[in-house]
């Protein structure tokens, strides 16, 4: 029974946190901001800190538990330097080469701008002290967020290095600091991670230059149609109409548009596919770049159905509208004749009024699923089904919406203003592309062939053997 107690306490021991091993000394040259929030963070994460900087004065700025010193003696305390200094400062580590030798140098160092220099920051400080092991490490982390905690959405960290041991002593230090390292290779791809905070949005540009440049063109055609028409053939003051009735338009179009741009590089994917008779061949890269961002067209048709919506609620409080509404009750009124109902128009309306409110429940639906905290919850059969399947059904539904509201258009010669056919019969041409191509690939005779081509099958293997042997020519 003893010995049993002794082998479970030994157990126990050997699974707890040996607390008693003191972390060791940090050194930080430049008390900056991000310098102090870095002090600070590792102090509260149990690691002594010592700053290197040209002023050894006490400062209420530093934390009071980190000893300041100058760059020299700093260095001589801690393996672990971290320069939290801009680059056009680094001439002054020179003269401490020899201090520097064997240590490991962190650069957190940013540019101004996308590849500022012909060498990353990090391969620049690794030239002036040859002997040192350069790591590039926390240049993804603000100091906003370290002193205040708010880590989520900084909690990756990049690491790269030329040292094995060094990179981990560093990957170390940050899970410490309850932050994630990610390896990211040699010192070769510091330049890359230096780039990275670079970028406003990568994945967005697209979506949002292509938003704007078709709301810049809607809202002139509107403009030209409902506006300045009416005030040069009619001599009618509509401009009110660039307040309400104007972005009432563009929002929907621009949201069906949108959702059929979502679906459309898929259709031409797998026409290419099928044209190729084969998977094993890369995508020309404009398609590659329209698929990786498929999701933001998709969160950005959102936005403008959302606002579709909102525009539609306040159109019984517009004051064109009560005017309007009032003008028809009077004049019935004062003719004594009241206009019976039109069952046609209301089973329009109805029906145009359920496919809206259906459509933007899934166009909804398809936002919520695409949320990083609802994605990971769902296995991938269920994600596609969401979003293929459910994806096609919001954009059937949002086209039948758009078509039923404004189907009869298309034959009354009224809607054509200046030879300019209404915005909603432009906006229905890349929906009715995108369903009508899915509709034929759909057919077994087009299915079968183009299932079996993304399960490995290649109607001309030879060229599968021939792009191998050039593969593994090259690597030779």
């Amino acid at each position: 029974m003893s010995a049993q107690m002794n082998k479970n306490s030994s157990n126990i021991m050997a699974l707890a946190p040996n607390t008693s091993n003191k972390r060791e000394t940090v050194c930080i040259f430049g008390t900056g901001d991000f310098g102090r929030a870095l002090g600070y963070k590792m102090i509260q994460s149990g690691y002594p800190v010592v700053f290197g900087s040209r002023s050894t004065q006490a400062s209420s700025l530093i934390p009071k538990d980190a000893e300041v010193l100058s760059h020299a003696e700093a260095a001589q305390k801690a393996a672990i330097i971290i320069i939290a200094i801009q680059r056009q400062h680094y001439n002054f580590l020179t003269p401490l080469a020899e201090v520097l030798h064997g240590k490991v140098l962190v650069d957190v160092s940013n540019n101004l701008k996308i590849n500022q220099y012909p060498e990353s920051n990090a391969e620049y400080l690794a030239q002036l002290v040859p002997g040192a092991k350069v790591v590039k490490a926390f240049n993804t982390v603000s100091a906003w967020a370290l002193q205040s905690g708010t880590l989520d959405a900084s909690r990756q960290v990049f690491v790269c290095g030329d040292d094995m041991e060094a990179k981990q002593m560093v990957m170390d230090i940050v899970r410490a600091l309850g932050l994630t390292p990610l390896d990211q290779g040699s010192l070769l791809a510091a330049q890359e991670i230096e780039n990275y905070p670079l970028k406003l949005f990568p994945m967005w540009k697209f979506p949002i230059l292509l938003s704007l440049g078709l709301s810049a063109f809607f809202f002139f055609y509107c403009l030209a149609r409902d506006v300045i028409y009416p005030y040069v053939y009619e001599n009618k003051d509509f401009s009110f109409f660039i307040a309400i009735s104007i972005p009432n338009r563009i929002c929907p179009i621009l949201a069906l548009i949108l959702l059929a741009l979502v679906y459309l590089p898929g259709v031409l994917a797998a026409i290419i596919q099928l044209y190729r008779g084969t998977k094993y061949r890369r995508f020309p890269d404009w398609l590659d770049k329209w698929m990786l961002c498929r999701k933001q067209l998709g969160l950005v048709a959102l936005a403008f159905a959302s606002l579709h919506v909102l525009y539609t609620l306040v159109i019984p409080i517009r004051s064109f509208v009560r005017w309007r509404l009032s003008g028809r009750i009077i004049s019935q009124a004062l003719n004594n004749k009241t206009e019976p109902l039109n069952t046609t128009n209301a089973w329009l309306s109805d029906s145009y009024l359920a496919l809206g409110i259906l459509g933007f429940f899934l166009f909804a639906l398809l936002g919520i699923t695409s949320l990083p905290s609802v994605s990971n919850n769902v296995n991938w059969r269920e994600f596609r089904f969401v979003q293929s399947k459910l994806g096609y059904l919001t954009l059937i539904l949002c086209t039948a919406h758009t078509l039923v509201y404004g189907g009869n258009r298309f034959l009354s010669p009224s809607s054509y203003r200046w030879y300019l056919p209404n915005a909603y019969m432009l906006c229905l041409i890349v929906p009715c592309i995108v369903l009508v191509v899915k509709f034929v690939l759909i057919f077994p005779c087009l299915d079968k062939p183009l299932t079996r081509i993304r399960q490995g099958w290649e109607r001309n293997p030879q060229y599968s053997e021939q792009s191998n042997y050039i593969i593994n020519k090259t690597a030779v």
